[in-house]
């Protein structure tokens, strides 16, 4: 199969069509996981984008996205494949019903065999390879890793009951981390690194621009700003980027054009996830840029010599 993208410019161009940007880095690192055909372990700060950047790819891809959440707890029948036993027992009872008898071979085949998440990218057919998103593996147990190696190395999932199934067309593997707690060396080694910064504030703009079409400029100008410095706070939830287009969203459709307290604090569950958060916001708004209605803001501020003239 030929390249996906012709290098990391393409990458840019193609998710900037769909509606992501991304800095030359990230679309490095994109190109590099597509053309070398090896998993892409993206790691940063919760709400920064690493899931929405792999539902962009599949985007720009025109691809299926297979998405496989993690949790505390998850199971290999939950990731890989389960049996079909209600299928199965009904076929025992109408094999039963005739006199005659099954075997385990005839119960352990592909008509019984259901796909979940990870079998289901490797099993994949389309001439576009899907993207496959293993998110938040941070949250699954030690041991889940472990499952994930056969798939990450080879693209490549072992049914004891039928065999070896190999991808056509190795998925395209983007595994996500929040850092919850520290993986395994072992599956380190089999991907590429990136990790995520959370965007600067043009960035920030240009994002909440495409995310929030109706919002005034000055409006994204300072909710950016007032975004940036809210991050600095010793916050249990530091706002991210989902986090920033709602309140921005709900800044905009009360028909804001500029920070105020009033307005703020209004829309501030939007930002503040925890009780303690929305205290911290909340008492820091004069900090972060947002005065009391009638105090003027810092870029209302006279900046020229004669403006200061009394």
């Amino acid at each position: 199969m030929s390249a996906l993208f012709e290098d990391a410019d393409e990458v840019s161009r193609r998710l900037d069509a769909v509606g992501q940007l991304v800095d030359q880095g990230t679309a490095t690192a994109l190109y590099l996981a597509t053309t070398l055909e090896r998993p892409l372990l993206l790691e940063g700060e919760p709400g920064v984008g690493k899931t929405s950047l792999a539902k962009a790819l599949a985007a720009a891809l025109d691809t299926p996205l297979i998405r496989l959440q993690c949790y505390e707890g998850l199971t290999a029948g939950e990731a890989l494949y389960e049996w079909n036993h209600q299928r199965q027992l009904l076929a025992i009872r109408l094999t039963e019903a005739r006199s005659e008898t099954l075997t385990d071979a005839d119960l352990f085949t592909e008509e019984f065999l259901q796909d979940r998440p990870l079998l289901r990218a490797i099993r994949h057919t389309g001439p576009v390879p899907p993207v496959l998103l293993v998110d938040e593996i941070d949250r699954a147990d030690d041991e889940f890793e472990a499952l994930l190696f056969e798939i990450l190395g080879e693209s490549s999932i072992t049914v004891p009951e039928l065999g070896t199934f190999t991808a056509v067309h190795a998925p395209v593997v983007v595994l996500t981390s929040n850092r919850s707690r520290e993986l395994h060396d072992a599956l380190r080694r089999r991907c590429l690194y990136h990790w995520i910064d959370f965007p600067g504030p043009e960035r920030v703009v240009e994002i909440l621009r495409r995310s929030v079409p109706g919002a005034d400029a000055p409006l994204l100008a300072s909710a950016a700003e007032f975004l940036g410095r809210a991050r600095t706070l010793e916050l249990d939830k530091a706002p991210g980027m989902a986090e920033a287009i709602d309140w921005v969203a709900a800044l905009s459709a009360l028909r804001v054009d500029r920070l105020v307290r009033g307005d703020v604090l209004r829309t501030l569950s939007t930002l503040a996830k925890s009780p303690d958060d929305h205290v911290a916001l909340t008492e820091a708004l004069t900090q972060l840029g947002c005065p009391p209605e009638g105090e003027p803001h810092a870029s209302d501020a006279p900046h020229t010599e004669e403006a200061r003239k009394p």
